[in-house]
């Protein structure tokens, strides 16, 4: 296929956390602000001049700094933050709004503060961790409403003069809502059956939206969904299989060039840092405080395996099954970064769950957080591939057709 003409730009964009965006809205007076997990509620960072970039570590070396200060038995993603953060790469940020979501990210979050990785020139800066419960029941809704505003809005106002008012955070819903329907009309391409785009590429389309200015983005992507709709794929299909990638935290869009390398397409993300969930509007009433239901819509979409509680632990399998159908995808990939705690559950049990009482094709694989050059991995997701193959090619041989 022709290649997308923003393309290019947006990987450039994603060599770095302080990427020639972030730096124009600083420059034009914006308000940096830190995030790392959905928990956080990314709309309710972008009030006002404010706009929230969400944190990644491209290009990661190693991590000797951070493995002294949280071993080397936890998790890539947060120790690569931390080394990020100990190198200097944050300092740009003018507040952290962490949540309490894993005991890694915070280790890591604590240390990022201890050791003084903020701009110590930049007085209104401040450090947040907020709490995150377990359920999605009206009481956790009125204790993340708490926490947000106590931990996150007051100091915005405070600290820096912010608008948090309810007028304030409509606004920030209904530019949040526009990149989100431009991400998912993008993301439908995929449920072709010779889709337009790639994983790869859809993966670098979200991976923008979640870490440079929205109003910096939005005409892009808008020009990028119209080059679409006229984008014709190779006629001779370049994937064997597709595929859904399920799990944890993935910012890294090589992993889905290595497995899309390997002969899988993937059509659907559900993962940390993909488009489900985070991508879908937000819908509002008139008849209730705009924040209120904001943090409701956040506990109601979580995917995270950080819940769990039974009805959300089968919202999960259901979705991952639903996502399949709905993509018109061969099987599933499960995935889970490193010593991440709560993904090494799911991984286990979901895996066996949608294999056995399923009946979908499922792989199973842990990786680090860079995984360009892992030659295993390529082999595991090509061995996946052929498997399933192997399956189509039995099932036509048993209805007759050649």
């Amino acid at each position: 296929m022709k290649d997308l003409q923003h393309l290019y730009y947006f990987e450039n964009l994603l060599t770095e956390a302080n990427n020639e965006l972030v730096r124009q809205a600083k420059d034009e007076g914006g308000i940096a602000l830190g995030y790392t997990c959905y928990h956080m509620p990314e709309v309710l960072l972008n009030l006002g001049k404010c706009f929230s970039v969400r944190l990644r570590a491209p290009r990661t070396g190693s991590m000797e700094l951070a493995t002294y200060y949280m071993s080397n038995a936890t998790c890539e993603y947060a120790r690569a933050l931390l080394e990020r953060g100990l190198e200097g790469g944050y300092k740009f940020l003018d507040a952290m709004a962490g949540v309490d979501a894993c005991e890694c990210m915070n280790r890591s979050m604590e240390n990022m503060e201890l050791l003084g990785t903020s701009d110590p020139e930049k007085k209104c800066f401040f450090w947040c961790n907020m709490e995150v419960p377990t359920s999605d029941n009206e009481d956790c809704v009125k204790q993340v409403v708490e926490q947000v505003s106590r931990k996150v809005l007051k100091p915005l106002h405070e600290n820096y003069g912010v608008d948090v008012s309810d007028g304030e955070i409509r606004e920030a819903v209904a530019e949040h809502n526009e990149v989100c329907r431009l991400i998912t009309e993008i993301g439908d391409f995929r449920k072709l059956d010779n889709p337009p785009i790639t994983g790869y590429e859809f993966h670098i389309l979200t991976l923008i939206s979640y870490t440079c200015p929205h109003y910096l983005i939005i005409k892009k992507l808008r020009e990028t969904l119209e080059e679409l709709k006229t984008r014709e794929p190779d006629k001779k299909k370049n994937f064997r299989i597709k595929v859904v990638l399920v799990g944890s935290e993935i910012d890294d869009p090589e992993l889905v060039s290595l497995i899309e390398e390997s002969g899988a397409l993937v059509v659907a993300d559900r993962f940390c840092y993909g488009s489900f969930p985070g991508r879908q509007e937000i819908i509002l009433k008139d008849e209730e405080p705009a924040l209120t239901q904001v943090c409701r819509q956040y506990l109601e979409s979580t995917l995270c395996a950080r819940h769990t509680a039974q009805h959300k632990v089968q919202k999960r399998l259901d979705f991952a099954a639903q996502l399949k159908d709905e993509y018109n995808a061969d099987g599933i990939i499960y995935e889970q970064i490193k010593f991440c705690t709560y993904w090494s559950y799911e991984r286990a049990l979901a895996s066996h769950v949608m294999q056995n009482e399923y009946g979908i094709p499922t792989l199973s694989i842990d990786r680090p957080y860079m995984s360009r050059t892992s030659g295993q991995l390529r082999t595991r997701v090509q061995a996946f591939v052929e498997s399933i193959e192997i399956k189509k090619i039995k099932a036509k041989r048993e209805k007759g057709v050649e």
